[in-house]
């Protein structure tokens, strides 16, 4: 005979979910200095020609921060929007679906965002 306790056991909030609870602290304290760099960036170059924007690109320095900024914010949405689809979509079929449905919208945006600045800074 099996008890409610054998069910459970081994899993609940010691043995998972701090990992995504990590990585958006993690992220959000990245995004800080990078938001203000990419807030300077804009400023300096908001009025700016395309070719004074790819100049500046052509940076390395410049142009990885700026892919970093990228990087650490898509993952913040996507941490952040799987939080909230996993406390407010109760159906699990939904839940999942969405959840996947997440993780791609969160790689074509940091994949087309990372291409643009790579085509940018490259000059292509």
């Amino acid at each position: 005979m099996r008890t409610p306790l054998s069910q459970v056991r081994g899993r609940g909030s010691a043995k998972f979910g701090t990992e995504d609870y990590w990585l958006q602290r993690l992220t959000a304290a990245v995004l800080v200095p990078l938001s203000i760099v990419l807030i300077i960036f804009l400023v300096r170059n908001g009025a700016a020609s395309h070719a004074d924007v790819r100049a500046a690109l052509a940076n390395p320095i410049c142009a990885i921060l700026l892919a970093a900024a990228i990087i650490a914010g898509v993952l913040h949405m996507r941490v952040g929007m799987q939080v909230i689809i996993e406390d407010y979509v109760h159906a699990q079929p939904w839940s999942v679906l969405a959840i996947v449905l997440n993780w791609f919208f969160a790689a074509l945006i940091a994949l087309g965002s990372i291409w643009a600045v790579a085509k940018l800074s490259f000059g292509m």
